[in-house]
């Protein structure tokens, strides 16, 4: 599918990259063959025109899309079509929460509820309910679903449930499938009216060269706000520099527990992101642009190929753009991973720093933007200097209001529950917080008041991040929150590194056997190991539960 533009750009939804064709002749592999049926199947599924091994992914959703799972010989017959080894297409759809591989004996699928596992969603009673619905239908529970602010959530296809009960699954369970569609609170006229697009006309006319855009974003110190805080402007002129052609990847895949800022922004004004990012786009000469999004966000992959359409019959889009969805996989949010994933391979972190030295997709330089950096960068270029020191923190867990809430940068966790979240929620004190996510760590409420930015946090053993602040209170264990976060670890590991493979595993069962069976330095030496040894973010993360649990909660878990 493809929208071409007045002046050349295209909104190719399902694009093979230049030069990326299939690059071999007919091969035969050793090992099972696809029948008839099957081949005939896949072919009709996937498109018969369309065979590039860099939409593996995307394939093998369209399969689980049309049948509710992925039998064995439809796999086998996926690899003919891509000329693939099976064991290639296997462990990539292995690899991926979101596909469910099954025997070609197995039942046809059943309706399938899934209840988010997330710390959010279990402190709001998501266990209770998984229970309840168990004896109503097959149930999984499943990692984060981005909707931390209205717990629990509960699934069924592409809908979703918050404050999800008993009654709702029933009523969800009766339902015909839908697809969750929505329309954004600003459209395309709202955002125009509002002087949206002008900046952008104002470079495609040539009336502003790049680089004074980027001195203009650097002076307004916009940084990267999916976590890592590198500095945005820089970060362009550094990809900027390197030989074309260029790319641009945008990382919406946000599955961090408790961070739900994305699915905000896109929701209620689409075209501020989609400007930043054509912006971006502009600025490094980018050939291309791949947006990497969520499977769990099925309603924005709907409201982005509406709006890019529009933008694209304006004539504001002169460059491709590939929609492409992620498949449950939290390690993709790791930038390497996520190139990995783009590419039709499994998400593992690459060995080598991911920027600036990584080179990016299919082997050329590429920029690297979270959706919420982009969503700002139109009002960083206008204002500059004068471009206000805010944050955006997704809120959630014991408050009365949970939710996205704009405040200054350096705001302390007391000041935003008290003052922009409504204060505890009844019957809950404030006991402890986590001011950036799952990997965090978790603060006690003695360390309410010190403000939450870049760099402020590290010496007492937390980390902004992705600024998801998750608010516990007197009712809330904490051996029960680490044990929860270290399962997900755990489940989420890429299994390439030892370190972190075994470590969180570890964790999970020196939690299990509780007090009586480990001692403080046992858990001290795995964390500093995982922290030391493992390749990417993930794994040094993961042990900041364990050390802040032993540091501001002695005796809690061992």
């Amino acid at each position: 599918m493809s929208s071409e533009a007045s002046n050349g750009g295209s909104i190719n939804l399902l694009g093979r990259p230049p030069g990326a064709g299939l690059g071999r002749g007919r091969i035969t592999f050793p090992g099972r063959h696809a029948s008839s049926d099957d081949l005939a199947e896949v072919r009709r599924i996937i498109g018969t025109a369309a065979a590039e091994p860099v939409l593996l992914v995307e394939y093998l959703h369209r399969i689980q899309d049309a049948e509710g799972q992925i039998r064995h010989g439809l796999l086998a017959a996926l690899a003919e079509c891509l000329r693939l080894s099976l064991a290639e297409v296997y462990e990539v759809a292995t690899f991926y929460h979101r596909f469910e591989v099954v025997r070609d004996d197995a039942p046809p699928a059943v309706p399938t509820v899934h209840i988010c596992d997330g710390l959010p969603c279990q402190m709001a009673g998501a266990e209770a309910l998984a229970a309840e619905a168990e004896g109503k239908c097959r149930v999984i529970r499943s990692a984060c679903m981005g909707r931390c602010d209205c717990a629990p959530v509960a699934a069924m296809g592409a809908q979703y449930l918050g404050h999800a009960d008993d009654s709702a699954i029933e009523a969800l369970l009766q339902a015909p499938e839908v697809t969750d569609e929505i329309e954004p609170a600003v459209d395309f006229t709202d955002y125009q009216a509002a002087g949206g697009y002008a900046l952008l006309r104002q470079c495609l006319a040539g009336e502003r060269q790049q680089n004074d855009v980027i001195a203009r974003l650097e002076l307004s110190g916009l940084r990267g706000l999916g976590g890592a805080g590198f500095p945005t402007a820089r970060k362009w002129a550094l990809v900027a520099a390197e030989p074309g052609p260029r790319y641009l990847a945008v990382n919406g895949d946000e599955s961090e527990p408790g961070t739900f800022k994305d699915r905000h922004y896109l929701e209620s004004d689409p075209h501020r992101f989609i400007e930043g990012m054509l912006l971006a786009a502009w600025a490094v000469d980018a050939a291309e642009i791949y947006i990497y999004l969520r499977d769990e966000y099925a309603h924005l992959h709907h409201l982005l190929r509406q709006e890019l359409e529009m933008v694209s019959a304006e004539g504001l889009c002169d460059k491709t753009i590939h929609l492409r969805r992620g498949a449950g996989a939290y390690i993709c949010g790791e930038e390497s991973a996520m190139l990995e994933s783009i590419e039709g391979k499994r998400g593992l972190p690459r060995q080598r720093p991911p920027f600036p030295s990584q080179v990016g997709l299919f082997g050329r330089p590429t920029l690297i933007n979270n959706v919420e950096t982009l969503f700002w960068v139109r009002d960083a270029v206008d204002q500059g200097p004068a471009w206000p020191k805010m944050r955006s923190f997704s809120v959630s867990g014991r408050v009365r209001e949970p939710g996205v809430k704009r405040v200054p940068a350096g705001i302390s966790a007391r000041a935003l529950i008290d003052e922009h979240c409504g204060g505890m929620a009844e019957g809950h004190q404030l006991a402890a917080f986590m001011p950036g996510g799952a990997s965090g760590g978790i603060l006690p409420a003695s360390l309410a008041d010190q403000a939450m930015d870049f760099g402020s946090l590290e010496e007492h053993g937390g980390l902004i991040g992705s600024a998801a602040l998750i608010v516990l209170s007197q009712q809330d264990e904490i051996a029960g929150v680490v044990g929860n976060l270290m399962r997900f670890f755990a489940h989420e590991s890429c299994g390439q590194c030892t370190p972190c493979r075994v470590g969180t595993e570890k964790a999970v069962a020196m939690l299990a056997a509780g007090k009586a069976g480990h001692d403080e330095a046992e858990f001290a030496d795995l964390a500093q190991v995982m922290a030391d040894a493992s390749i990417c973010g993930l794994g040094h993360a993961a042990a900041n539960p364990l050390r802040c649990a032993l540091r501001h909660f002695p005796g809690t878990i061992a």
